[in-house]
């Protein structure tokens, strides 16, 4: 038998004490289904083939970008330039470091003796690659396994449920009741960890979502604090806080100053908060969100975002030229009417005697059940379809997030005032036609 030396063997790629374990879960996953949340508004055709000159209104997506004015042209404009300046050179995995500090310094105005600085940033392709990065991180430093719990709410944002799925977390809904918005309760964050725990998982994460998706609850500041305290104490490796929205209301913005001196050192590095301009900024297609966590959970991420995505200067640049305009003027155009709509939206509501939540940021979430009785539908999905061919009204069916969603809507008020009322109108007819 002919012998090989050395560099005529297959090798791997790592020693072989650290080879990944045989598995054949893969063949054993549940097929995840693409988002139908870019599909929605496609049945609007049908309305407008049947009624050419019928006005159709959107109150599907969460996109400023196109429902309300965008990234204001100026803002575009100073990213231009930044953009010419700094030229089209690779940046770093991490980002950039100019948009690292305008974070810390323009955008959180973060204290000396908070102890998180510019190594504490990462930055990423939008809210979706900050997640899926979340995600790995906390399966890998948390307790280091695959099949271990990410916890969310009972009717989660759809990608909650399948990105986090993807990479080898399952998925757990928090029991919660409809009434209360299914929000967390400490008792309830401890009886799904010990749920979790019972069937051999632990918890690699808990997802706390502010002002939330798909329903606009929003929790205040200690609530938030006091869940995140419970999950950690009780054995969750990680917290994450997602705040995409938390910049669209007519209240404060989260005080991440604030929030951190709530938590100890050892607490605090277990802690994971994202944000970005997608929503606050109108910047769908800019992409550009960030996160903020410990420097080791950073740098994890880094050092996996060096072989993977690696996000665009223009992206930091749009960011960058926003932040130092100061924010909250920077995201006018697009809080400024949907606050507007937000209080359009509450008192047509409450004078028709809809049952919904709704707190801050984007959505409501309302209740049509009594509309799906009458048509015998098992769930909303019948009806967006319906609303959308026969009264040229886009919506969110709720059962699209969870069957726990199944009697509900999500009802976008992203847009100017008088779009926010004339689809609420056309919602109540809709439903009126129904019986």
């Amino acid at each position: 038998m002919k012998t090989f030396s050395l560099d005529e063997k297959p090798v791997f790629a790592v020693d072989e004490n650290y080879l990944i374990p045989v598995s054949d879960h893969l063949l054993r996953l549940k097929p995840i289904p693409p988002s139908r949340m870019f599909l929605i508004n496609k049945s609007l055709k049908t309305y407008k083939l049947k009624y050419p000159n019928g006005i159709a209104f959107d109150a599907s997506q969460g996109d400023g970008g196109a429902s309300l004015p965008g990234v204001p042209k100026d803002i575009l404009e100073e990213a231009a330039r930044l953009q010419i300046s700094q030229g089209t050179a690779y940046d770093m995995p991490f980002g950039n470091s100019e948009f690292r500090r305008s974070i810390i310094e323009d955008y959180w105005k973060i204290d000396s003796d908070i102890q998180i600085g510019p190594t504490n940033v990462l930055a990423t392709v939008g809210g979706r690659d900050a997640l899926v990065k979340a995600y790995h991180g906390m399966l890998a430093l948390g307790y280091g396994r695959q099949g271990d719990v990410l916890i969310v709410s009972r009717v989660p944002w759809i990608s909650y449920n399948w990105g986090p799925y993807g990479i080898g977390a399952n998925v757990l809904y928090a029991p919660g009741k409809a009434e209360e918005g299914w929000a967390y309760s400490e008792d309830t964050l401890r009886e799904t960890i010990q749920f979790a725990a019972d069937r051999g998982r632990k918890v690699a994460g808990l997802v706390i979502t502010n002002p939330d998706n798909p329903t606009g609850m929003t929790l205040p500041m200690d609530k938030q604090v006091l869940l995140a305290k419970v999950a950690l104490e009780s054995g969750v490796a990680y917290v994450l806080l997602d705040w995409m929205y938390h910049y669209i209301t007519d209240e404060s913005p989260n005080d991440l100053n604030t929030f951190l001196r709530n938590f100890d050192p050892q607490e605090k590095d277990k802690l994971i908060i994202l944000d970005g301009i997608t929503k606050s900024l109108g910047g769908s297609n800019i992409r550009n969100a960030h996160l903020i966590a410990a420097e080791k959970f950073i740098s994890y991420l880094v050092a996996m975002a060096s072989h993977t995505v690696i996000p665009s200067f223009y992206s930091f640049a749009v960011a960058i030229a926003a932040y130092k305009m100061g924010y909250q003027k920077a995201s006018r155009s697009i809080v400024d009417p949907t606050n507007a709509s937000r209080k359009i939206l509450l008192e047509f509501l409450n004078a028709h005697n809809f049952k919904y939540i709704a707190g801050k940021g984007y959505y409501a979430f309302i209740h049509v059940g009594e509309w799906l009785a009458k048509q015998n539908w098992v769930d909303s999905e019948p009806l967006g379809q319906y609303l959308a061919e026969e009264h040229g009204l886009a919506i969110v069916p709720g059962a699209f997030f969870s069957r726990f969603g199944g009697e509900w809507i999500r009802f976008s008020y992203a847009t100017p005032p008088e779009k926010t009322l004339g689809a609420l109108t056309r919602l109540l007819e809709g439903l009126t036609s129904l019986g």
